[in-house]
């Protein structure tokens, strides 16, 4: 194997990578606790969209008690807890990762 197939190869699997990333990022995985009461929803790479909560979550002996507005809020909250803390885990990957490979980009590796 001559250089030019070496590099039409890597090209190859470098368009592959890409493609099942953005595959997966279109992707939707869903997890559920309690019954279905709790229901988190991430993307194919694992990053977090979205949570939805029952009632029966916050209050399994009265679920009636519990009102619309406050599971948005109890959502909203977890979401925003969720989303800070999954981008702080980014950011320090990065910073890890950049420096084992001195800021080289490898293909492949999202970071």
């Amino acid at each position: 194997m001559n250089i030019m197939q070496m590099m039409k190869q890597a090209q190859t699997i470098q368009q592959k990578l890409k493609d099942t990333q953005a595959e997966l990022a279109k992707t939707e995985i869903t997890g559920e606790a309690a019954g279905g009461a709790v229901i988190v929803t991430c993307d194919g790479q694992g990053k977090f969209k979205s949570i939805k909560l029952k009632p029966e979550a916050i209050n399994s002996e009265n679920p009636d008690s519990v009102d619309s507005d406050t599971l948005e809020m109890l959502e909203d909250i977890i979401s925003t807890a969720i989303n800070q803390a999954s981008d702080k885990a980014t950011k320090e990957m990065e910073t890890k990762m950049k420096a084992v490979t001195g800021g080289i980009n490898i293909p492949g590796l999202n970071f």
